[in-house]
């Protein structure tokens, strides 16, 4: 989270997804950090620089912290995997999301957290059993962008 704050407040790039996140001073959890090629640079720099470290637990602290503190916990899940996983888990402290929707492609049929449907959250407490929630079964780089600009056409 503080990583990304920092690469959006030096990018300055008004097209950049962490530079908005950081000027509303909205957190960006990144839990998947050390995946890919982020990770093969965090490698080059600890082996430069021992000292260098990351705390990804101060990221579990703080969204667990976040939903401890919720009078209402709601989830717009893009995706699957970990950040899914990461974000139904934290809410488990609270006794589950009041809200949640879920867009991926991910279906049940191959036993994974992705391609569960809400009802699976709701047996081990990740979202309330009176939550409103859907799962959208598309993909949501595709459905997501539709989702804001109806919800901004409707504002005017």
């Amino acid at each position: 989270r503080e990583l990304g704050k920092e690469v959006g407040k030096e990018k300055n790039c008004e097209e950049s997804l962490l530079y908005w996140a950081y000027k509303n001073k909205i957190p960006v959890f990144c839990p998947a950090l050390m995946d890919g090629s982020f990770g093969d640079l965090v490698y080059f720099m600890k082996q430069r620089h021992p000292e260098f470290q990351i705390d990804v637990t101060a990221d579990s602290k703080r969204i667990i912290d976040q939903a401890l503190n919720a009078e209402k916990a709601g989830a717009l899940i893009l995706g699957a995997g970990v950040a899914k996983h990461f974000i139904l888990n934290a809410n488990i402290f609270r006794e589950g999301l009041d809200y949640a929707v879920y867009i991926n492609t991910g279906e049940e049929f191959d036993g994974s957290d992705s391609g569960a449907q809400v009802e699976e959250a709701i047996t081990w407490g990740k979202v309330k059993p009176t939550a409103a929630h859907v799962k959208v079964h598309a993909d949501a780089t595709i459905v997501f962008p539709l989702l804001v600009a109806a919800t901004f056409a409707r504002s005017k």
